[in-house]
C-alpha cells in the first residue's frame, strides 16, 4: 500500500473507532500521538505486523478502548507483555483523565520498554514502565486491582504466570483469538476459575475473557 492509500486507509479508520467510542478531546490528542509514535518507532523496532499498520486503530487501538469500557471501575492495572503498549498504553490514555488511574506495564525487551517509557513520558500517561520478566514483578502485580495480556501466551500459561502472585480477588482481562476454546479448555483442566467471555467487536471469533476467583486445582 502506498503512502497516500496508507494515510487515507489510517485516517478512515481513526474516524470509523472514534464515532464508536465516546472519548473526550484531550483522550483523541493522545490516542493520535500515541499513534504517530508507534509508526515512528516502528521503523527501526518491529513493534506490530507490518502490514496491520494501515489498520492501527481496528486491529490495535480498539481492543484496548474496548477493554476499558468492559473494566470501566478499574483503576489498577498491571499490563503484561506490554511490547507495543496494547492494551496497556491505551489503558494508560484513558486513565489519564481519572484520579487515582495507574498502569504498570511490564516487557522485559529493552528496546520496547524504551518505546513504553517515551510515549508514558511525552504524553504524561500515569504510567511505569517495568523493564524485567513477569515472574520478578510480585509486588506489582499483589498491587493491582486488574490484570491484562494480550497475544502473549496460552491461558493455562498465563495463570502459571500470574496466579503465585496475586490476590484472591483480582481480576484478569486477556484479549483472546479463534482458539480461546480450546485454551479454555485446556486451562480448565488445571484450574478453577470464574468466566464471562465478552465476544470482541474487532474481530470475528475474538473475545475479551473477563476471569475472577482463580484457584489451581489440587493434583490428582
Amino acid at each position: 500500500m502506498g503512502k497516500a492509500a496508507t494515510e487515507a486507509k489510517l485516517a478512515e479508520e481513526r474516524a470509523l473507532v472514534l464515532s464508536r467510542h465516546a472519548v473526550s478531546r484531550e483522550t483523541g490528542e493522545r490516542l493520535d500521538a500515541y499513534v504517530a509514535l508507534l509508526r515512528t518507532w516502528q521503523k527501526s523496532i518491529n513493534l506490530v505486523s507490518p502490514a496491520t499498520i494501515p489498520e492501527i486503530w481496528t486491529r490495535h487501538v480498539e481492543d484496548g478502548l474496548v477493554l476499558g469500557e468492559r473494566a470501566r471501575g478499574i483503576l489498577r492495572w498491571a499490563d503484561l507483555g506490554s511490547g507495543a503498549g496494547l492494551p496497556g498504553l491505551i489503558l494508560a490514555i484513558l486513565m489519564a483523565e481519572r484520579e487515582g488511574g495507574e498502569v504498570h506495564l511490564v516487557e522485559s525487551n529493552a528496546k520496547k520498554a524504551a518505546f513504553l517509557r517515551t510515549v508514558a513520558r511525552e504524553l504524561a500517561l500515569p504510567a511505569t514502565v517495568h523493564a524485567e520478566r513477569i515472574e520478578d514483578c510480585g509486588s506489582v502485580l499483589a498491587g493491582v486491582e486488574a490484570i491484562s495480556a494480550r497475544a502473549l501466551a496460552s491461558l493455562d500459561d498465563l495463570f502459571a504466570l500470574v496466579a503465585p502472585q496475586t490476590r484472591p480477588d483480582t481480576v484478569y482481562w486477556f484479549l483472546k483469538g479463534r482458539a480461546h476454546e480450546s485454551e479454555i479448555a485446556q486451562a480448565a483442566a488445571h484450574w478453577r476459575f470464574d468466566m464471562v467471555k465478552h465476544a470482541s467487536p474487532v474481530e470475528d471469533g475474538s473475545v475479551l475473557l473477563e476471569i475472577r476467583s482463580l484457584e489451581r486445582l489440587a493434583a490428582r
